[in-house]
Order: C-alpha cells, then sequence, then structure tokens
C-alpha cells in the first residue's frame, strides 16, 4: 500500500507530488495506515481549537511520524504564516508529508506558493492545481 492509498478515503485526499499528499482531516485508522506505509510528517493547518475525532499530535508521535501545525485561521493569513508551511514542505527531503486541514481548502491555498517558488509553476498552472486539490475559497485563494 503507497501512502496516498492510505489515506485515499480523507476528503478530498490527492497526490500533488510524489512526496506531497493533500486532503481534509484523518482518522487515527488512517494516520496508523500511514505510518505503515511510509509517511513521515503530518503538517496540519487546522486550528488546535477546532474539534476533531482524535488527539491529532499525540497520535502521530506515537505512531513515529514527526507532526507540524500551523494554524490557519482569519487573524493568520499572512506571509509569516505561509513562510512557516514552506519550511516544513522544504525541509521535508523524501519524507513524504500528509499536508492537510479540515477539507482541502486552506491546504490548497498554502500551495500555491509553493508551486510556483519551488516547482516553477505558472500562477495559472498553480491555481489550477489548487482547485484540483480542494480550493473553494475565494478569501484562501487571495491569501496563497
Amino acid at each position: 500500500m503507497t501512502p496516498f492509498e492510505a489515506v485515499s478515503g480523507v476528503a478530498n485526499a490527492c497526490q500533488v507530488l510524489p512526496n506531497i499528499i493533500t486532503g481534509g482531516q484523518p482518522s487515527a485508522e488512517q494516520l496508523q495506515a500511514l505510518k505503515q506505509a511510509g509517511g513521515g510528517i503530518v503538517l496540519d493547518l487546522r486550528d488546535p481549537m477546532e474539534p476533531r475525532p482524535v488527539s491529532e499530535p499525540e497520535l502521530v508521535r506515537e505512531l513515529g511520524m514527526e507532526y507540524a501545525n500551523v494554524p490557519v485561521t482569519a487573524g493568520t493569513l499572512n506571509d509569516k504564516t505561509i513562510e512557516s508551511i514552506l519550511e516544513v514542505l522544504r525541509k521535508a527531503g523524501d519524507k513524504t508529508v500528509f499536508f492537510h486541514c479540515g477539507s482541502g481548502n486552506r491546504v490548497a491555498a498554502a500551495l500555491i506558493p509553493y508551486f510556483m517558488l519551488d516547482e516553477k509553476m505558472a500562477e495559472e498552472d498553480a491555481i489550477n492545481e489548487a482547485m484540483r486539490v480542494g480550493l473553494r475559497s475565494s478569501e484562501m485563494l487571495e491569501w496563497g
């Protein structure tokens, strides 16, 4: 089983690059399957106060994966937040990153600068890819 197959049941699950998988909130079972399939890092854009079905930071660490949380909320739509997200993605190396929020909308917006700066995509292509990943909000598009 590949890391993408492990989380394929997550809302808006998408393999955007060989080492980056995106989607919505995973379950405990999906996180366990991700680890067994070779997942290395979970990058969570949800605010710690958002309701979730599992204590994700603890579970991810118990499973032996790295956990990073960069909350994306109305008050954090700024360059500092983008830089924090890009730092995690850039330092991942060959580790597979599962990059998620609640639905995929925030993740998709945050990928626009990564696609343009790191993957050298044209702006239109980056936006189209973000829409495929789950971008649905004009506010998130503008932030990205």
